[in-house]
C-alpha cells in the first residue's frame, strides 16, 4: 500500500533546525484553508508540540494557497446543525478547538509571526491577531464575519481586535463585518509590514521569524507574559509582574552574557537560557 501523501496533511509543520524556526502551515487550499474538525485538530496538536519543543525558538503561522484563512468550514457547521439532536451541540469545538488554538498562539513561550498571504476572515483573523507579529501582502482583505451569520466573535478575536484598534473600532468591525485591506490593517497597527506579494510575505515573515528566534526567547516569553497582563490589569499589579520577571530573567546566561558583551562593546548572542 502506497504510504500517504505528506503535503495531503491539514497542517504541516515545517521545521528549519539550523535557523530554529518552525512553520506551522494551514494546507487546505482548495477550500481556501476553511476550518474542519479535522484541521483545527491537526493545528491545536501542532502548536501544542511546537510549544513543548525546546528546540524551537520562533513560530511562523502561514497557509498553502490564495487564502490564508476563511473561518469556519460552514458546509461541515450545517450538517452538524442538521444532524445533531440538541441545538447548539456543534459549537462545543469553541472550547475544544478555537479557545485552545488561539490560546496556544497567544501563550506560545516563543515568538510567532503571522505571514498572512490572502483572505482572513473570522476565526482565521482570531488566530492572526492571537499571534505576535504580523505581516501581510498587499491585497489581503480582512472581515470579522460573524454577524453574516448570527454570531459573535470567538478566537479571542473580541477582546484580540479591540487591543490592536480600540473598542469603538473594533465594535464597528464585529457588528458590521465590514472588509479592510492590508493597508488598513497596517495602518491600525494590526500588522507590522505589508509586502509586495505571497512570496515577499513569507520571506518578511521568515526574516522576522530568524532574528527573533536569534534574540533573547526567554525574555520575550515574559514580555508576551506582561503586555497581556498590561491590557486588563491594574499598573500595580503589571509593576510587581514586571519585578519578578526581572529577578528571574537577571538569573539567566542571556542576560549576563548580554551585560557583558555591552561592556566589551560586543554584540551579544542569545541561546534561550
Amino acid at each position: 500500500m502506497a504510504s500517504a501523501d505528506p503535503t495531503d496533511l491539514p497542517v504541516l509543520v515545517e521545521r528549519d533546525d539550523v535557523e530554529a524556526v518552525t512553520t506551522v502551515r494551514l494546507n487546505r487550499p482548495d477550500s481556501r484553508n476553511a476550518l474542519t474538525v479535522e484541521l483545527k485538530v491537526a493545528l491545536r496538536d501542532a502548536l501544542q508540540e511546537v510549544a513543548e519543543d525546546d528546540s524551537v525558538r520562533a513560530v511562523i503561522l502561514a497557509s498553502s494557497g490564495p487564502a490564508f484563512c476563511v473561518g469556519q468550514d460552514l458546509r461541515e457547521h450545517a450538517e452538524s446543525l442538521r444532524s445533531e439532536s440538541t441545538p447548539g451541540g456543534s459549537l462545543d469545538t469553541v472550547t475544544e478547538h478555537y479557545n485552545p488554538i488561539a490560546a496556544a498562539l497567544a501563550g506560545m513561550p516563543k515568538p510567532v509571526v503571522a505571514s498572512i498571504t490572502g483572505t482572513t476572515v473570522g476565526a482565521g483573523l482570531g488566530f492572526v491577531l492571537a499571534c505576535d507579529l504580523r505581516v501581510a501582502a498587499a491585497g489581503t482583505k480582512f472581515a470579522t464575519a460573524f454577524s453574516g451569520i448570527g454570531f459573535g466573535g470567538d478566537s479571542g478575536l473580541s477582546a484580540t481586535l479591540a487591543h490592536c484598534v480600540g473598542a469603538s473600532r473594533a465594535t464597528d468591525l464585529l457588528m458590521l463585518g465590514d472588509t479592510f485591506t492590508a493597508e488598513e490593517a497596517r495602518d491600525w497597527g494590526i500588522v507590522r509590514e505589508v509586502a509586495a506579494d505571497a512570496e515577499a510575505t513569507e520571506a518578511a515573515a521568515l526574516a522576522l521569524g530568524r532574528r527573533l528566534a536569534a534574540g533573547p526567547t526567554v525574555a520575550y516569553a515574559e514580555i508576551k507574559k506582561a503586555v497581556a497582563l498590561g491590557t486588563v490589569s491594574q499598573l500595580g499589579e503589571v509593576l510587581a509582574h514586571e519585578a519578578q520577571a526581572q529577578v528571574k530573567l537577571g538569573a539567566t546566561q542571556d542576560h549576563r552574557d548580554a551585560v557583558e558583551a555591552f561592556l566589551a562593546k560586543e554584540k551579544p548572542t542569545f541561546h534561550g537560557r
